[in-house]
């Protein structure tokens, strides 16, 4: 074989890698692995902004890329979960929150203190500010109504970010919320998710740094290195 046409085969060889990568990484990331920055502080402090997190979307399933098929996950939600979703609000950005309601759960909150079917639900991870309660309900909540608990008299509900419920999740709807509670927009505001927008599990953060520094170069001289490879829980 003369040099010639060794020059074209070593170019077909090129663009068959190249393409294989590229369908690997499609792959990857549309059906098993996703990746995520944090850039806000509604899940302090679990998650902190700057940092960078890997979610299972293997874990509870994925939708196919440009169809309604979804591919079932080996597991299922789990009450507890930190999980990365697509939100009813918004059609370009993801958002990362604490799934905490479940498929027939009743949630109610009382100045702060989130009731899981009449009981008072243990959440070592919440973070609480100084941020007082508005009164009235915001027009984002007048949601809520449609969903109370049988026998509450839905004339005189006025929920707040801190007072609100009792209310019946129905199938295939999920009610997350952030964990720094005073300065999420979340479930509370925006309704119940639906099974099919939930995208994956975090799993845990393979790099951190501190993105409000103003430090030039933040992200090489203010790595969090305490941060990288923590998992989430």
């Amino acid at each position: 074989m003369t040099s010639a046409e060794k020059q074209p085969n070593a170019v077909i060889e090129w663009v068959k890698s190249i393409l294989i990568a590229l369908v690997l990484f499609f792959f990857l990331r549309s059906f098993l692995l996703q990746t995520f920055v944090i850039t806000s502080g509604s899940m302090e402090e679990t998650l902190l902004v700057g940092d960078m997190l890997v979610a299972n979307r293997a874990a509870i399933g994925s939708q196919i890329p440009f169809t309604d098929i979804r591919i079932p996950g080996y597991s299922s939600p789990k009450r507890g979960d930190v999980i990365v979703f697509d939100p009813p609000h918004e059609t370009e950005i993801k958002l990362v929150k604490r799934l905490v309601g479940m498929p027939g759960d009743t949630l109610e909150m009382q100045d702060q203190v989130l009731f899981l079917n009449g009981e008072r639900l243990d959440e070592p991870y919440v973070k609480h500010t100084n941020r007082q309660d508005e009164a009235g309900m915001p027009p984002w909540m007048e949601w809520q109504p449609d969903y109370l608990l049988a026998g509450v008299d839905r004339s005189s509900y006025s929920p707040t970010r801190d007072n609100w419920g009792p209310i019946v999740i129905p199938e295939d709807r999920y009610f997350m919320l952030g964990d720094n509670r005073e300065t999420s927009l979340d479930s509370r505001y925006w309704g119940l998710l639906e099974g099919w927008r939930l995208e994956g599990r975090v799993v845990f953060t393979y790099f951190s740094y501190n993105r409000d520094s103003f430090r030039p170069f933040p992200w090489v001289r203010e790595i969090r290195w305490d941060r990288i490879a923590r998992a989430i829980d």
